[in-house]
């Protein structure tokens, strides 16, 4: 037995008998003792006995061994267990952290409160260095520009609808209404309509300015037409020009102009009360110098609007100046907000280089929100008849993206016609009509160039530099020109013509503001300057009328 074990003996219940004992045989009489009077022949037998069994193998004895339980085994099945008791082991001691006061005192020690003040240090030395570099990289990083201060007109093109009788199948003010979503597809920003108020021709007594003549719609209809523009996003000017059926004027004689010029001022007060945004006025050049405090009365009522009506609104004026000189005094004297003029010249024959000069002068002196510019118009005709059916998307080019707000008429935008009148009647083209032939491949024509004119206003209606960015001269020449448009950090525009009828012409194009090359955003022709592809500006080719606008990176 190891020390690990202990033998527990485990006593009967009183009254039990002794296990061990009631499972024992019952003990049998040991054999007799020999007797006494055996002879010794018998004793030396048995002698003899004894001996042969000794020489007997032993394993009947140990089969009997096996069967037969030691005493031993027998008393440890009826009343001894074994049970292991573990020794004990010692108790572990865990660490449970400093007390209160025992931080406290290691706190205190001289290493740690150096420590303390040494980190501190570090931390406000880190965070002053990441102010000083903040405050480094704001000072030393260029400033963007503040962008100008712009009105509603300076955002789009402005549509003319000179005779609403042509421009739909309506014939009337409704039929404005219900093209106003292909007007929005132009980006248009401004709709001038009329004249169409009641006006016979030279008659200044039968004038009625708040009458809408009976061939035009009615008030209702003029009414509902603002309103469905405003939805859009579109703006309403009228064109209240006195005489537009007549010839005598402007504003009939020097007797009569200053009666129609007070009749005009309370007018004015009725329209913008119908929620109009602006007015149109022709013959501002010779009214703002024969009555000039009633022109600055009619200037008040348009720029300053009414009480009912407050806020700025747009006083056009238009003009049949074409000299830059001309213009810019004239600008300048009416106080108008955009002046409409003929400084762009017309016909296919207009000198590229007076063209850019008339531009540069206007540029340079009267800020680019006060710029307008147009080819054709009302009286002229539209742009198609008076540059040129082959230049219609040069022109359409140009106006888009010169500095200040294109005027088109209705029409450009697909290079219509007059035909005979200024007054032709509008196409309306779809793709789902069936036509052959030569009318197929006109539609075709008109389709194209109405999608070359909604990518273009697209585009000057996202990028700054189209929509007021400086105006750089870059090459100009009888036949080509060549400018730039940039504002600030934003992408620069490389816009280039030739007006050459017959000629190609090669631009060599270089200097600090010039990178060695620039990328095509559009070109009038596609397939002689496809879309996004790669130009050399040291060597840009155009075609014979063709013009195309470049883009490339601001680089610092």
């Amino acid at each position: 037995m190891t020390p690990d074990e202990t033998d527990v003996e485990l006593q009967p219940a009183p009254g039990q008998a002794d296990p061990v004992q009631a499972d024992s045989p019952p003990v049998q009489d040991s054999p007799a003792a020999p007797d006494a009077d055996a002879t010794e022949a018998d004793v030396s037998e048995a002698d003899l006995d004894q001996e042969e069994q000794e020489k007997q193998p032993m394993t009947g004895g140990a089969e009997r061994d096996a069967e037969v339980p030691s005493a031993g085994e027998e008393a440890e099945k009826n009343g001894a267990v074994k049970l292991k008791i573990p020794d004990e082991e010692p108790e572990e001691l865990k660490f449970t952290g400093l007390n209160k006061e025992e931080l406290l005192r290691v706190a205190g020690t001289p290493g740690w409160v150096r420590t303390r003040w040494a980190l501190l240090v570090v931390f406000w030395l880190g965070w002053l260095g990441m102010l000083g570099g903040a405050v480094l990289i704001i000072l030393q990083a260029p400033r963007c520009r503040d962008l100008p201060t712009t009105s509603w007109w300076n955002d789009g093109p402005l549509y003319q609808i000179g005779d609403v009788r042509f421009f739909s199948d309506a014939q009337n003010l409704k039929g404005v209404e219900q093209n106003l979503g292909c007007l929005s597809e132009l980006k248009v920003k401004g709709l001038i309509v009329g004249p169409i108020h009641v006006a016979p021709p030279d008659d200044a007594v039968a004038l009625r300015f708040e009458e809408i003549s009976a061939d035009a719609g009615n008030l209702e209809q003029f009414k509902s037409l603002v309103t469905a523009a405003h939805r859009k996003d579109i703006s309403v000017v009228l064109d209240l020009t006195p005489n537009y059926r007549g010839t005598s004027g402007p504003w009939f004689s020097s007797v009569s102009v200053t009666n129609v010029a007070e009749r005009l001022k309370s007018a004015l007060v009725f329209w913008m009360n119908q929620g109009i945004d602006g007015v149109q006025l022709s013959g501002v050049q010779r009214v703002s110098s024969v009555v000039p405090s009633l022109w600055t009365d009619i200037r008040a009522i348009v720029q300053n609007g009414t009480e009912e009506h407050p806020g700025n609104r747009l006083l056009l004026g238009v003009s049949d100046l074409s000299s830059p000189e001309g213009v810019s005094s004239l600008l300048s004297s009416s106080g108008v907000d955009l002046l409409v003029s003929r400084v762009l010249g017309s016909g296919s024959s207009v000198d590229a280089a007076e063209r850019a000069q008339s531009v540069q002068r206007l540029y340079s002196e009267h800020s680019q929100q006060r710029l307008s510019w147009s080819l054709g118009g009302r009286t002229e005709g539209h742009m198609a008849s008076v540059g040129g059916p082959d230049l219609v998307l040069v022109h359409q080019l140009l106006l888009l993206t010169l500095p200040g707000t294109p005027v088109f008429n209705y029409g450009d935008e697909i290079g219509l016609t007059d035909e005979g009148t200024k007054f032709p009647r509008m196409l309306w083209d779809s793709d789902k009509e069936e036509l052959n032939g030569t009318l197929q491949e006109q539609r075709a024509e008109r389709l194209s160039r109405r999608r070359f004119f909604c990518s273009l206003s697209d585009l000057r209606s996202k990028e700054r530099s189209l929509q007021f960015g400086d105006f750089l001269l870059v090459s100009n020449s009888s036949s080509s020109l060549a400018y730039l448009r940039v504002w600030d950090q934003s992408k620069r525009f490389l816009v280039a013509f030739n007006f050459s009828p017959d000629e190609s012409a090669s631009l060599q194009l270089s200097g600090a503001s010039l990178p060695r090359w620039a990328n095509v955003v559009l070109a009038t022709n596609s397939s002689f300057l496809p879309t996004d592809a790669s130009v050399d500006l040291r060597d840009l080719r155009l075609g014979p009328q063709q013009a195309a606008i470049l883009s490339f990176p601001y680089s610092g």
